[in-house]
């Protein structure tokens, strides 16, 4: 692919283009939830196999000395053996699911850091990907050079996750459990914004890796930053999802680590202590009302769920999830964390938000359209955390109503399938938060007294005016139309009397 031909946007175009293409050699063989486990780690295969290639050429250029081995780990960000580069698979005719299982193990095994556990398909085990389609995957695969040494910044890395993207909608509900819609991910990160070098970014729930990313970009596109004066890191349950994330950060060219593990029973990233890990940030969006290990997390060795005498309960783990974030946050921490509506009310969870309340750690509530996310429809919220409110803030939470079109406030539209936030709804939301607003029924700041005298209820309805406004009556005309109808009623009824006549029916 020359990319200097084209624009920008039309190699984006392009390469999103060739990327879908993929599914089109393996289709019927096998499941389309499936296809984002067979094709993305191919998709990183070829891209890191084209970038080895690059880079030992540059080598070789560079230093015309025999002394200087091309292949050495300094040059290279990731390590892949001669004999297991794209062309050696390109150029098998059978057992090629065998030998990519080899090359997956092989990546995993020379770049354990950066790439352990990542890859968890059995290219060999699917019975529907016959020696045949894989080929016919490789060789589509092989029609563009997919280095990151050649294609412009951010390019592939765009096209990878409109790809991640791609299989969400086609997995519909499946989907949405590794995908944040894109435009919620942008809300949270412009609400968090501006960040700072040396900031540091975790994701407990991580998924594909989009809110790392969107961090990132955020920092480098709109502050003019270096993204690799930030720190990424996240945490996922799901294995297949792990791989996903790792490659999506390597593809957009980040410094970051996914790990695999349940962060609520096994959180990866601890202090040299023991402790939790702390950072500056925090964005999630962890699965709704999902059970949790409350049994085996009864003595908490990291003293995660202290905010009340009782454990949330086993099949609802919202608020196992959120003071595992609040314990991940440094004294002047932030979070932004999508969440269930009931989680703002439900009675017998007020022992968690009191003192979440009481501690001042609540910024913002802010109330989302319903139908936003693939996996559900219903409304939710993204709950906005701070451990150090600016001091005009203090004792203050803002709630913020953007759930529905009203007053002429576009907040969302409304597509075949879901809705979606409009660019003038978040830039709306997010100038309403940093210029602590209230609006007519759409903000409103209020004190910490009167959530108390609420029993600590934080439904948004409490405090903002949600109704729809009642329509301003003119007498005159509603006077004038209603003399138009019953004139109109005369006339037919005349009408209907002389067809009756006509037929003489009394």
């Amino acid at each position: 692919m020359d990319s200097s031909e084209l624009s920008k946007e039309d190699l984006e175009d392009k390469l999103e283009t060739h990327l879908k293409g993929c599914a089109d050699k393996i289709r019927n063989a096998v499941d389309k939830t499936d296809y984002k486990d067979v094709i993305l780690p191919v998709v990183f295969y070829k891209a890191v196999s084209d970038t080895y290639k690059d880079e030992i050429e540059e080598v070789k250029e560079e230093y015309d000395d025999e002394d200087v081995d091309p292949t050495d780990d300094y040059f290279h960000k990731f390590q892949i053996p001669e004999e297991y580069l794209f062309d050696k698979a390109l150029n098998k005719d059978k057992k090629v699911g065998e030998f990519l299982n080899e090359v997956f193990n092989e990546l995993e095994r020379s770049n354990p850091e950066k790439l352990e556990g990542a890859f968890n398909v059995d290219y060999a085990g699917e019975q529907g990907l016959d020696d045949g389609r894989l080929k016919r995957l490789l060789q589509h695969l092989d029609k563009n050079n997919l280095s990151v040494e050649r294609l412009p910044p951010d390019v592939l890395g765009k096209a990878y996750m409109d790809l991640v993207r791609h299989f969400a909608e086609e997995e519909g509900r499946d989907g949405g459990e590794f995908f944040t819609p894109p435009n919620i991910v942008e809300l949270m990160v412009k609400i968090l914004a501006p960040f700072e070098k040396g900031d540091s970014f975790h994701d407990p729930t991580a998924g594909s890796g989009g809110m790392l990313i969107e961090a990132a970009r955020h920092f480098k596109e709109e502050q003019e930053g270096d993204p690799a004066k930030l720190t990424l890191t996240g945490q996922e349950v799901n294995p297949d999802v792990t791989a996903i994330g790792k490659i999506n950060i390597y593809l957009h060219d980040y410094n970051g680590d996914i790990r695999r593990g349940d962060s609520l029973s096994n959180p990866k990233f601890l202090e040299s202590d023991g402790t939790l890990e702390k950072f500056d940030y925090v964005l999630a969006n962890f699965p709704f009302s999902a059970s949790w290990d409350k049994e085996g997390l009864q003595d908490d060795p990291y003293n995660r769920f202290g905010l009340a005498d009782k454990l949330p309960r086993k099949d609802r783990g919202d608020y196992a999830f959120i003071q595992h974030m609040t314990k991940q946050l440094n004294d002047e921490g932030e979070c932004a964390v999508v969440i269930p509506h009931g989680v703002l009310f439900r009675k017998h969870e007020s022992r968690y938000r009191e003192p979440m309340i009481e501690q001042d750690m609540i910024e913002a509530v802010i109330g989302l359209p319903e139908n936003l996310f693939q996996n559900n429809s219903i409304p939710s919220a993204i709950m906005l955390i701070n451990k150090d409110k600016p001091e005009e803030r203090k004792n203050q939470i803002q709630f913020i109503h953007a759930a529905d079109n009203n007053n002429g406030h576009n907040f969302y539209e409304e597509l075949s399938n879901q809705n979606k936030l409009t660019q003038h709804g978040i830039q709306h939301i997010v100038d309403n938060f940093n210029q602590w607003k209230t609006e007519e029924r759409v903000s409103r700041v209020v004190n910490l007294e009167e959530i108390r005298e609420n029993d600590y209820n934080l439904n948004i309805a409490l405090y903002v005016d949600t109704t729809q406004p009642e329509e301003n009556i003119e007498v005159s005309k509603e006077l004038e139309e209603l003399h138009n109808l019953q004139e109109q009623r005369e006339e037919i009824e005349n009408q209907m009397a002389e067809h009756m006549e006509a037929l003489n029916y009394e």
